[in-house]
């Protein structure tokens, strides 16, 4: 994320363009897995539902699709439109659109949007009829470790746990609430996938934990950071060193019916 004033978005979350690409790039680099599957072509239009900084974006625009990105923080818009994408403020769960997209691809951010019901009406509005929702996000089980430590450290230093969570269905949950959205399920699979953390947990913490934290004052979440990277230090490494983080991703591909 970058110099610009950050802005609180769903979630009770804050993003920095500046931060963001420094402790979170690893985001839109793993989503090159789903971008796959999303299998964009020339002439389709696209709606990428948190575009975030538009790195993804503008990859997809490389296939000759057109791509259009929605994110619901001011200062994330800025950073993709800075990279040339067509990006707009907008919450996902009440998008504007009424028909004309091919395709809907969402990389890592479903899972910070709380009412998916909401989410899934807009995105099949927003659909032609067969066209596809492509997505990746947070499954059931993901990042547990880490949330644990976060929460141990609050109740450690007499804060009690953090009434907030995240959206991590499993397989079974998120299929069959996309067929009860009138969605054929193609696709869903449930992946295990340890994430090296470049700039370590205090990064990941920096950047993802604001809404376990919300509640506090700056130097009551500082301390619980500072405790959670301590419960946290035996985190499994990779081969360079870098902590593992404990993702769980859901992937799907559904069509409109």
């Amino acid at each position: 994320m970058s110099a610009f004033t950050s802005a609180t978005v769903d979630a009770g979350q804050t993003w920095d363009a500046q931060d963001y690409a420094i402790d979170a790039g690893f985001v839109p680099v793993l989503g090159s897995a789903i971008a796959r599957l999303l299998d964009a072509r020339p002439g389709e239009r696209i709606l990428d539902l948190g575009c975030g900084d538009g790195v993804l974006s503008t990859e997809l625009a490389l296939t000759g699709a057109q791509v259009i990105g929605v994110d619901a923080s001011p200062e994330l818009v800025i950073a993709a439109r800075a990279r040339g994408v067509d990006a707009q403020v907008m919450d996902g769960h009440a998008l504007a659109f009424d028909g004309g997209f091919d395709a809907v691809f969402s990389n890592a951010a479903l899972h910070w949007m709380r009412e998916p019901d909401r989410v899934l009406a807009g995105v099949r509005r927003a659909l032609k009829p067969g066209g596809r929702l492509v997505a990746e996000f947070g499954g059931d089980g993901n990042i547990a470790a880490i949330v644990g430590a976060v929460q141990a450290a609050r109740v450690a230093h007499g804060h009690g746990e953090s009434p907030f969570s995240w959206y991590f269905p499993s397989v079974e949950a998120y299929s069959d609430r996309l067929r009860q959205h009138g969605f054929h399920v193609q696709f869903a699979e449930r992946v295990e996938r340890p994430t090296p953390l470049p700039t370590g947990i205090a990064g990941w913490l920096r950047v993802f934990a604001a809404p376990l934290l919300a509640d506090l004052d700056s130097t009551a979440a500082s301390r619980v950071r500072v405790a959670s990277e301590t419960l946290l230090a035996e985190l499994p490494r990779d081969a360079s060193g870098l902590p593992l983080a404990d993702y769980v991703r859901l992937r799907v591909l559904a069509r409109r019916r």
